[in-house]
């Protein structure tokens, strides 16, 4: 391959993992931005913005296992740089820096992760966050049903199919840790285990506590037990009646915790799509607390065990197609970064809007999608009328219409209209000599052929 070649194969190229999007695909984006961002601002959230990189000190040792998927940057003169992970550890740096206490915030913009991608399933390894959360000392549960109630409204509103809503705790899973024989210092490992269960079987599971993370067998199998529940409210009322749960102090506070939490979401009305189940653990090491994830469903099409605990249409077969939204709890995040460790309560919900947009890409592709918002055309029939087109060109832009004029001197009224026609413009403003002589303008509107 000649050097000429060869430069035009890297500048076709693109980084594995990350993609370049049409104009089509932009609009689809837009859309489900200004649903999401709308959301976000009718629950009061005001937005900021951090850099796209972090000192590496930053963002080390928060992600547990999933630290190594960091993109680290050269020495950039005795500074080491890493890409953001993600957008609550610089919004955890940014309340400490600034000495905030209370905010209520979103915040839409690009991560990066070392992971491998699956294009056709929306994970890459450049992708946009969009973050909502409330950071403050509040009553507990109030702050946190909210943030599983903008997940609801934002999933409803996207229509994106059936979703269902895991929660959980981290001092509940913490206890049942607990309780179940694992030692402390293999919680968080143990628990990076339990967050595959999503995509792994219980089997593959139990082999890696057992066989690589060291886990006695019986251990695991008293996990087993409790990992496969499923409920609501009633689940968490006989957890706390539950022999050796309620040994843990740990495990009883998370589990009165849920209980408050049901009762807000029956006010909220959400309950329908919530589900209180114990096999989710998230792995991020930075969470204290209640912890929620949204997976799409499909009924119907493949058997998954759903335990008898299951609320909601248990008995429907359900099979999961992939998490689209997660959060929970970090009240310890934000001591991280204050030099006096204060902390300030935080909790929070991220949009995985990369497999959204791929969801709704699938869902449009065979329909047609404008990618302008023109709303007029001004054209004309006849030659050497350019200086008239342009002039109520900018007249409409000047009253702050969205209007557009071919880039020709003398363009054919057929190709004007097949323009409009093609990028969805709905009306055309046509200029004539005669319409120029009794000072008016002929309105067409493009889909009925009616003129005015």
């Amino acid at each position: 391959m000649n050097l000429r070649q060869t430069w035009e194969t890297q500048l076709m190229s693109l980084c594995q993992g990350t993609r370049d999007y049409n104009p089509k695909q932009m609009a689809i984006r837009e859309k489900v931005f200004n649903t999401i961002i709308s959301c976000f601002k009718r629950h009061g959230a005001e937005t900021i913005d951090t850099p796209v990189f972090e000192l590496k000190e930053t963002l080390t040792g928060k992600y547990g296992e999933d630290s190594k998927l960091i993109y680290d940057l050269k020495d950039q003169g005795g500074e080491l740089l890493s890409l953001r992970y993600d957008l609550t550890v610089p919004f955890a740096r940014y309340l400490a820096m600034n000495k905030i206490t209370n905010i209520k915030r979103y915040h839409i913009a690009k991560v990066y992760r070392r992971d491998n991608p699956a294009m056709t399933r929306g994970r890459y390894r450049e992708f946009y966050q969009c973050d909502f959360d409330i950071a403050g000392q509040y009553d507990p549960m109030i702050p946190d049903a909210e943030c599983l109630k903008i997940v609801h409204e934002i999933l409803s509103e996207l229509d994106l199919g059936e979703f269902r809503i895991k929660v959980n705790d981290r001092r509940i899973l913490d206890g049942m840790f607990a309780v179940c024989g694992v030692p402390a210092d293999k919680f968080r490992t143990i628990c990076s285990t339990v967050d595959k269960l999503d995509k792994m079987s219980w089997e593959d599971v139990k082999n890696e506590m057992v066989n690589e993370k060291g886990l006695s067998e019986e251990a695991a199998d008293h996990i087993g037990e409790y990992v496969s529940l499923q409920g609501g409210m009633d689940l968490a009322e006989r957890l706390l009646q539950d022999q050796k749960l309620s040994q843990s102090k740990e495990a009883c506070a998370g589990l009165s915790d849920m209980k408050l939490l049901f009762s807000y979401l029956q006010i909220f009305q959400v309950t329908d799509k919530v589900v209180f189940d114990l096999s989710l653990a998230r792995g991020l090491d930075y969470y204290t607390g209640i912890i929620y994830e949204a997976v799409l469903t499909q009924v119907g099409v493949v058997p998954a065990p759903v335990s008898t605990e299951a609320q909601n249409g248990a008995a429907e077969e359900t099979v999961s197609v992939g998490s689209v939204a997660g959060g929970g709890r970090y009240d310890g995040l934000v001591g991280m970064f204050d030099p006096k460790s204060r902390k300030v309560p935080c909790v929070g919900v991220s949009i995985g809007i990369e497999r959204v947009f791929s969801i709704m890409e699938q869902k449009a592709s065979a329909e047609k999608v404008r990618t302008t918002e023109v709303q007029v055309m001004v054209a004309s029939a006849q030659k050497n009328l350019l200086e008239e087109r342009l002039k109520l060109t900018t007249e409409l832009w000047n009253a702050g219409i969205k209007a557009e004029v071919m880039y020709k001197k003398n363009p054919k009224l057929l190709s004007q209209l097949q323009h409009c026609e093609d990028s969805g413009i709905p009306l055309v403003a046509i200029l004539g000599e005669q319409e120029l002589k009794d000072g008016v303008v002929k309105l067409r509107t493009v889909a009925t052929r009616e003129e005015v």
